[in-house]
């Protein structure tokens, strides 16, 4: 029992350092994505100029008025124009931005007129103009129909309708459902005559240890629509594009700013509107630089007796930790890898039975796996650290493969509690644990903690 306590809090100080510590390192907006919450209030409709008809600017799970998803791009013209154009693939007809393209965050600045915001302004007015908005290029990969979860939209169609709540008219996505995508929820107005979309967007990816999408981020997928619809031939930037402020900031990264676009004006042309790639280049430091003074300092405050420490446990180092390393991580990142080959190449596989197929490998394959592997070594903690270290590893390449750069409170949260778990059922399948019995109490809690993570986040408790 003294051992599996000294097993458990080894474990546990592991768990913080590979995954609380990376956490706060490379995450520090882990709050940001979580949506505000309030008691219902009176909702205020915003209309645009020369329509009577209007919409609520956020969306909901549920027919209630909780500040969730607002909405952040509104775009006057036909529905079915709109979505034409977005699904089309053209040839390019783009101007290559001064700067580095892939910095799509970039281009939504005003040109240094940013001050000239006013949060103040009455919601559904325009309070500046856009001076230097600039289309970035696309790719190869078009807006196509999407799946995703339901969300309700408030719509008003005017003084001679009662308002109601409704469906969206159609979902697109730039990207992969079981990877990372710009993902779009589109309204048209109610009132027959009135010919505008609102529409929700947002960067999103697959949580595999959560079977849900986890939206990162609106700013991202807000300045990838606005490059888009501004790269459609006959917009003036300077008259068709603007930004309108519909105070609704708050949930993920909104600040409460529209971007609204006018193709009633011109005559729309079926060019194809492709992918402008929203990830931001990084600076990245001298890394070997970095290593070695903080291998310096880390090796000038080591006494005799941690290099000794350090010396035995690299001896007990085998093939096997190797083994076990490279299943977990192959498991995690094949499980990703098989989701997006599946969605692309298999018609016959929808959404949810690719899920289906692929869960089990992370619910059931992870654990089996670990267990088998870790069965052949001898020290309890070497097999919970390996198996541990090993998961939190795999994790994070995840993310970094994904481009993911923030999570919330309750994934770290959830992420510390099945490396956790799989350490316990490592360290109870080590030779050591299993001397008298193959069931043992690292191996049971471990078993339990593992059910109860996945089981209550699959039911919405984590």
């Amino acid at each position: 029992m003294r051992r599996s306590t000294v097993v458990v809090l080894a474990l546990l100080a592991v768990t913080l350092l590979v995954v609380g510590g990376p956490s706060l390192l490379f995450s520090p907006s882990v709050d940001e994505v979580a949506p505000e919450t309030a008691d219902e209030p009176k909702p205020e409709i915003v209309s645009l100029e020369g329509h009577d008809s209007g919409f609520w600017p956020y969306l909901n799970a549920r027919q209630v008025h909780e500040k969730r998803s607002p909405v952040n791009v509104v775009v006057r013209g036909d529905t079915d124009e709109v979505v034409r154009l977005l699904a089309e693939h053209g040839d390019g007809n783009w101007t290559e931005p001064e700067h580095d393209h892939f910095e799509s965050e970039e281009l939504l600045a005003f040109d240094g007129n940013e001050s000239e915001m006013d949060p103040e302004t009455e919601p559904g007015t325009v309070n500046t103009t856009v001076d230097d908005l600039r289309p970035v290029a696309p790719t190869d990969i078009p807006w196509s129909e999407a799946d995703g979860a339901t969300r309700y939209a408030y719509l008003d169609p005017g003084p001679d309708a009662a308002a109601f709540w409704t469906t969206e008219t159609l979902q697109l996505e730039d990207g992969e459902y079981y990877g990372y995508r710009y993902h779009i929820r589109a309204y048209e107005s109610p009132h027959p005559d009135d010919e505008w979309v609102a529409m929700q967007t947002h960067s999103e990816h697959f949580d595999w240890f959560t079977l849900r999408h986890r939206v990162d981020g609106v700013e991202r997928a807000q300045a990838r629509l606005e490059a888009d619809l501004m790269a459609i031939p006959g917009v003036d930037v300077q008259e068709d594009v603007r930004r309108i402020f519909l105070d609704n900031r708050g949930p993920s990264d909104a600040n409460g700013w529209a971007t609204a676009v006018d193709l009633t004006a011109m005559a729309m042309v079926p060019l194809a509107v492709g992918l402008a790639t929203g990830r931001r280049r990084i600076a990245r430091a001298d890394v070997g630089g970095l290593r070695e003074r903080a291998e310096s300092r880390v090796s000038d405050r080591l006494t005799e007796t941690d290099r000794a420490r350090i010396r035995a446990a690299a001896d007990r180092l085998e093939a096997r930790h190797l083994i076990l390393a490279a299943t977990i991580v192959a498991i995690v990142l094949g499980v990703r890898v098989a989701g997006v080959a599946l969605d692309r190449t298999v018609d016959a596989l929808g959404v949810h039975a690719i899920a289906g197929v692929l869960y089990p490998f992370i619910a059931v394959g992870l654990p089996v796996a670990t267990y088998v592997v870790a069965s052949g070594l001898e020290r309890r903690l070497d097999a919970a650290v390996a198996a541990s270290v090993s998961l939190a590893a795999a994790i994070w390449l995840d993310y970094a493969l994904l481009g993911v750069d923030v999570l919330p409170i309750d994934v770290i949260l959830q992420r510390a509690l099945v490396v956790l778990a799989l350490g316990l059922i490592a360290a109870g399948a080590a030779r050591r644990a299993t001397r008298e019995s193959r069931i043992n109490d690292l191996l049971v809690v471990g078993l339990v903690l593992w059910t109860l993570v996945l089981v209550g986040t699959l039911l919405g408790y984590l």
